[in-house]
C-alpha cells in the first residue's frame, strides 16, 4: 500500500480582526493557537484552505 502524502502546517499569526470565514478555516485545519502544528493529508481541498489563510500559516518542511 502506498503511503499518503502529508503536509505539516503551522499557525504563525492570530486570526483576530480577520473575517469569520478565515477563523473557521483555521479551525477546520485543526489550528486555533499560534505555533500549533498539524500534519494534514495533501489534497486539493486542504491546499485550498491553506491558500485562503496563507498569511496566517506556514507549511513546514
Amino acid at each position: 500500500m502506498a503511503t499518503k502524502k502529508t503536509l505539516r502546517v503551522r499557525q504563525i499569526r492570530s486570526p483576530q480582526r480577520r473575517e469569520a470565514s478565515q477563523r473557521s478555516t483555521l479551525i477546520g485545519l485543526g489550528l486555533n493557537r499560534i505555533r500549533r502544528e498539524r500534519e494534514l493529508e495533501d489534497t486539493a481541498a486542504v491546499r485550498g484552505m491553506i491558500a485562503k489563510v496563507a498569511h496566517l500559516v506556514e507549511v513546514v518542511d
